[in-house]
């Protein structure tokens, strides 16, 4: 299967490399308006440096990666759905519901393949849990519980395009939390507050936040975010059941623990999450090319970019209001 990369930044780099890496895959051209981040990664896998246009209609192209800015994102999957082209996606598909639901239908209408890079489903930790999950390991859910903190907020220019902690950050838990519960939730009450960075604040975000999620049934999915971890990149999940409870922990830089007077220690958690999920992003890779390649319907899919859009969405209308908001079925 031959790739066309677009956006060849740090994400792209990562996409780019496993895909040169991957038997049965040839990252081919690669396009990026900085023609040194092309340039560099195309020497290290092989690729050409191309443009956008190559990519979408040059005919010996199956599949495009789309790791541009945000506000290309839909633009850029119509193009290559209406050329015929198998599409990754980062997330998330667009900052706007109504604009994801015309992209998808422009893919829809199309009838090509569109997967959405929600890479936290595909850790072999998550998705083991999920398999237990699935076969009784626990019952009926009844909570899930999933903690997501950054070592650091990112760059002021990031957040101030971001969209927001809720549609930026939180919309991985988000996912996440839908992939858990079995089922839609159906309304959301968010608070979030600015305690890490003042100017987070003043640039009308929050870099602390929790969410409680509710579903029909009564299932409950409680999120906590924040932009400060001193201990390194904090990932962890815990779900409650009937039966009992199962849980899936960070990851240490090693396995070894030290034992004396003042009791264990071990070495740090990874602190950043293109080492936290390296494996993931290789593993969502794969889950893409053997869809495609057996004619089946990748997932997550687009549908799955809209619906954690939408609770994003409603988050933050929750936390700006002080109110629990419902979610559109």
């Amino acid at each position: 299967m031959r790739f066309g990369l677009i956006g060849a930044g740090r994400i792209g780099r990562i996409h780019g490399g496993n895909v040169a890496a991957r038997a049965g895959a040839e990252l081919a051209v690669i396009a990026d308006a900085d023609a040194k981040a092309a340039e560099s990664l195309a020497s290290l896998t092989g690729a050409k440096v191309g443009t956008i246009e190559a990519i979408i209609t040059g005919k010996d192209i199956d599949a495009v990666l789309i790791c541009a800015p945000t506000d290309l994102h839909s633009e850029l999957i119509e193009a290559a759905a209406r050329a015929g082209k198998a599409v990754f996606c980062e997330k998330p598909v667009d900052l706007s519901a109504e604009r994801i639901r015309a992209c998808l239908a422009v893919v829809a209408k199309a009838g090509t393949p569109l997967m959405i890079g929600f890479n936290r489903r595909f850790d072999p930790n998550f998705a083991a849990l999920k398999g237990r999950l699935d076969r009784g390991a626990v019952g009926d859910v009844e909570i899930v519980t999933i903690i997501s903190r950054d070592p650091a907020p990112p760059p002021l220019t990031y957040i101030a395009r971001s969209g927001g902690l809720f549609r930026d950050m939180m919309i991985h838990d988000f996912d996440l939390a839908r992939f858990l519960l079995g089922e839609e939730p159906i309304a959301v009450t968010a608070v979030g507050s600015a305690l890490v960075s003042a100017d987070i604040g003043q640039a009308g975000d929050v870099d602390t936040a929790a969410v409680l999620l509710e579903t029909r049934s009564g299932r409950i999915a409680q999120i906590s975010n924040s932009r400060r971890a001193l201990y390194g990149y904090d990932q962890r999940i815990e779900v409650h059941g009937a039966k009992g409870m199962i849980r899936a922990g960070n990851i240490h830089e090693t396995t070894v623990e030290v034992a004396g007077s003042a009791g264990f220690t071990s070495d740090p958690i990874q602190n950043f999450f293109l080492e936290r999920y390296a494996a993931a992003y290789r593993l969502e890779l794969d889950a893409f090319i053997d869809a495609v390649s057996a004619g089946r319907a990748p997932s997550p899919a687009g549908e799955d970019g809209l619906r954690a859009q939408m609770i994003a969405d409603a988050a933050t209308e929750s936390c700006q209001s002080h109110r629990r908001i419902a979610i559109e079925g």
